[in-house]
């Protein structure tokens, strides 16, 4: 008799996990669809920290708004009637005005300066209180001060003067006064005032 012919060899592993595999998603399967899907929980943020109760409750002015206390520096320039004769002079110019556009005073400071006369010898040294209010879109002023004119070869002349001036843009001002030996004079000019230093506080609302 023949013996029957018996195949011995190994299982096949390519089969064996391939069903297992199968087995394991429809375990998987069945399982996400009795509970709830297998999403990620998303991150949850912190929120943002309330704002300050007690912070300042400030409003910005508008560029517009032009109030504030200012440092105005400029050259001069001026011709002047003193001595009986007609001359010019150059000078400088520095003055401290607080602006209130839309009040009656609208300005108010002083200014110092100096100034070289071109034909005779000397010069002029002034102080000026300055007032002014709005009128026709601009502000007019006043001025009001001692004045003191030096020379070479004499000795200082000291008196005082009243002059008015008009914010254009430029500061045009005529002036008259008087001084000890001298006697009257008058002078017009123009002032450049270039802002070099402006202050401008914020306020609370109501104030």
């Amino acid at each position: 008799m023949r013996e029957p012919r018996v195949a011995i060899g190994t299982p096949v592993l390519g089969l064996l996990s391939q069903a297992v595999q199968i087995m394991i998603c429809v375990c998987l399967s069945g399982h996400s669809s009795e509970g709830a899907p297998l999403d990620f929980a998303p991150t949850e943020t912190t929120p943002d920290v309330p704002p300050r109760t007690n912070a300042p409750n400030l409003v910005f002015r508008e560029s517009s708004n032009l109030d504030g206390t200012y440092l105005w520096l400029g050259p001069s320039g001026v011709a002047g009637y003193v001595d009986s004769q007609w001359d010019s002079a150059f000078g400088v110019d520095a003055s401290l005005v607080r602006v209130r556009e839309h009040e009656v005073l609208s300005a108010l400071g002083f200014s110092i300066g100096a100034s070289r006369w071109t034909e005779h010898s000397g010069g002029r040294f002034w102080v000026d209180a300055m007032i002014g209010t709005p009128l026709l879109d601009h502000t007019i002023g006043l001025s009001l001060g001692p004045i003191m004119e030096v020379a070479d070869l004499s000795h200082p002349q000291v008196g005082g003067s009243v002059g008015i001036w008009a914010f254009l843009g430029v500061t045009p001002f005529a002036r008259v006064g008087v001084l000890q030996t001298l006697g009257t004079f008058a002078e017009f000019g123009i002032h450049i005032a270039l802002p070099a230093i402006r202050y401008r506080a914020l306020r609370a609302p109501g104030r």
